[in-house]
């Protein structure tokens, strides 16, 4: 290395100068590395916001039907042809064996325990499905031999994720049923455009007796799928 005190006055400023613009080169170098880090951070956040809003977008257009309640005026504007109402439906809790006058019962008294919603292939316990009912849940029923396995597909398509049966029952007096406290519809077919507009006037509607209370922890019945 040359020593300082050896250089002519002249060098020691060369030299001087040298190290400040090398200095002022290394700083800029590092405020460009930092501009850059800064873009590309900026880019990943915004490419990240991006893609939580595609995915909620496209969850909200793809999601099963009715999943998001609506509102007291809404129902009230839907009329649906041929639907069944039963006002002042007890709601009493009880052990023993219940005979309701229609299959899917649209409400009356009721096991204490609740069946948990979802999709079977087999028959579930009367009494424990109403009581999903008395929490706003909507039964989809059909009749097993009167139906192929295209409308039971149907039928599990449209029924919403949470607070929905689907099932079998034998010996209804349509191919399918559906119901909701105080109120069922029968049609003949899955593609009955009334399905949907039941689910939308009655799925957690406020007017039954324990609206949103839950439809999961508690019975299993036979031959759930999902």
């Amino acid at each position: 290395m040359t020593n300082d005190e050896n250089l002519t006055v002249k060098q020691q400023r060369e030299k001087r100068r040298a190290e400040k613009v090398a200095a002022l080169k290394a700083k800029q170098k590092k405020e460009k590395r930092g501009r850059v880090l800064g873009i590309v951070l900026s880019v990943t956040a915004i490419v990240a916001v991006l893609g939580i809003v595609i995915t909620v977008v496209v969850t909200n257009a793809t999601r099963p039907p009715a999943q998001v309640p609506l509102t007291a005026a809404e129902r009230a504007a839907i009329e649906i042809e041929g639907e069944e109402l039963y006002p002042g439906l007890d709601a009493t809790h009880t052990q023993d064996p219940v005979s309701y006058d229609v299959m899917p019962p649209a409400g009356g008294p009721h096991n204490p325990s609740w069946l948990n919603c979802g999709i079977y292939e087999e028959e579930q316990p009367t009494e424990y499905a109403v009581h999903a009912l008395e929490h706003g849940a909507v039964w989809l029923a059909y009749d097993p031999e009167q139906v192929e396995q295209e409308t039971i597909d149907a039928l599990r398509d449209l029924a919403p994720t949470t607070h929905a049966i689907v099932s079998p029952i034998s010996g209804l007096d349509t191919p399918v049923a559906i119901s909701a406290w105080g109120a069922r519809l029968a049609v003949d077919d899955a593609s009955d455009e009334r399905l949907q507009q039941f689910i939308d006037k009655y799925w957690l509607s406020p007017t039954a007796p324990e609206p949103n209370a839950l439809c999961s922890n508690a019975l299993d019945g036979p031959g759930r799928l999902s």
